[in-house]
């Protein structure tokens, strides 16, 4: 698949993809998601992007395609619930009652196997199914509303709530509608996509830029603190976050959450791990707080000052440095 046109892309959409953003695409039936996140990547003339979530080549529906540094933010992604509905057929009758108490039994956490061709190790793992709602029945197809977490398998779903039915199941079709905060009615077809870029190269950016989203999109959906300059500094040249480097931490978060790290100016510097509870940042003197993974900034933006002598001006975020 390819969008040669007439020109180069406007600089407005190369600032927008420096910067980091992602597609939300409308995956067909028929290519797998790595073939889909290639057509994408060739239509922008990038030369890498990636995907958040895997859907298998007969699932269509809702998928996450990031470019530049939008790919730093994948794990965040990944953590978001995914929705899906799904076409499920029993091999045998099962009356209304049964059905409806069985499919409520697996709204929790449950286990699952991996299904044999699958891109992860087949190790027993445990998700949380948030949401299992049977939206219609005719005869032994059920049409299911699931929302589960990052990883659960819909077709292990399907087979085990058969199983617990007494007559088996299978999995006949299923759609992602949902990707945390992003629906499917947000989604575009990769057809799309080539249109917009051959507007862009004709001199209309306004379609691409509109498929183009913003990282903030993402990071927005998150906890963050507010950092230091000097903690800023440190971050930029791939530190830790210490607990007398934060200023404000506005929304409540525990130890373990994936946390976002801005700075006094509210630009993003970098995503990292909650090492303990927001609550106990105010009783935290020193130590460290964040473990900082990912760093979205240019190191050269937040000069180093904890070399600088004591009572010299500490120097500024520099603007003019690229992002």
């Amino acid at each position: 698949m390819s969008a040669d046109g007439p020109g180069p892309l406007p600089e407005a959409v190369q600032e927008r993809i420096r910067a980091g953003a992602f597609l939300l695409v409308d995956k067909p039936r028929g290519p797998t998601s790595h073939q889909v996140t290639a057509w994408a990547r060739q239509l922008l003339g990038v030369p890498i992007a990636g995907h958040a979530g895997t859907l298998d080549p007969n699932v269509s529906g809702l998928l996450w395609v990031g470019v530049g540094p939008a790919l730093k933010l994948i794990p965040l992604v990944l953590e978001f619930p995914k929705r899906y509905l799904a076409v499920v057929r029993l091999h045998g009758s099962v009356p209304a009652a049964a059905l409806e108490r069985v499919v409520g039994e697996f709204v929790g956490p449950i286990y699952q196997t991996p299904p044999v061709r699958s891109a992860v190790r087949r190790a027993r793992r445990v998700r949380t199914i948030h949401r299992l709602a049977l939206l219609e029945r005719r005869e032994d197809l059920l049409l299911l509303d699931v929302v589960g977490d990052s990883g659960t398998y819909v077709r292990t779903l399907a087979v085990d709530l058969g199983e617990a039915l007494g007559v088996e199941a299978h999995l006949e079709e299923l759609r992602r509608v949902g990707t945390g905060p992003f629906l499917d009615a947000m989604a575009r077809p990769l057809p799309e996509l080539g249109d917009a870029v051959h507007a862009a190269r004709a001199g209309a950016p306004e379609p691409l830029l509109a498929l183009l989203h913003p990282i903030a999109e993402v990071t927005r959906e998150f906890p963050f603190v507010i950092v230091k300059d000097s903690a800023a500094a440190a971050i930029a040249h791939g530190a830790d976050l210490a607990a007398a480097g934060i200023t404000e931490a506005p929304r409540p978060f525990g130890a373990g959450r994936r946390i976002v790290i801005v700075d006094r100016r509210g630009a993003l510097l970098a995503t990292g791990t909650a090492l303990v509870d927001r609550d106990e940042l105010a009783r935290k003197r020193s130590g460290w707080v964040v473990d900082a993974e990912r760093v979205f900034v240019d190191p050269a933006r937040y000069p180093a000052d904890w070399g600088r002598k004591r009572g010299t001006p500490r120097p500024a975020p520099d603007p003019a440095a690229p992002a």
